[in-house]
């Protein structure tokens, strides 16, 4: 009886896992934020800084206002400026809010 269960339990195991998603599918869904609009009120590529008078941003439930973000790589500072609309992505990393990608508005 023992020889029967014990591959009969393996083949369930087996067959049960075979079409589950990679566990870091779900994740990696996550971090990809959605784009807000903005404008450009001030950049800071020194302090790693950019202030926007954005929308809404929805993964973050924050209404429309004017803050300081921190930039997740400086080189993201290096195509806007004081002005510029923009679209971007920001989510909260360590505490911060932190702009995550950012274009220029066509």
């Amino acid at each position: 009886m023992k020889a029967l269960l014990i591959p009969l339990l393996a083949a369930t195991f087996i067959a049960s896992t075979a079409h589950a998603e990679p566990a870091s599918a779900p994740a990696a869904a996550a971090s990809k934020a959605p784009m807000s609009e903005a404008v450009v009120r001030k950049v800071d590529p020194s302090a790693g800084k950019i202030t926007l008078r954005h929308g809404p941003i929805a993964n973050l439930d924050m209404p429309p206002m004017t803050m300081v973000f921190q930039v997740s790589e400086p080189a993201l500072l290096g195509n806007v400026k004081a002005g510029d609309t923009v679209r971007f992505s920001a989510e909260k990393i360590g505490g911060a809010y932190t702009v995550t990608a950012i274009e220029v508005a066509r």
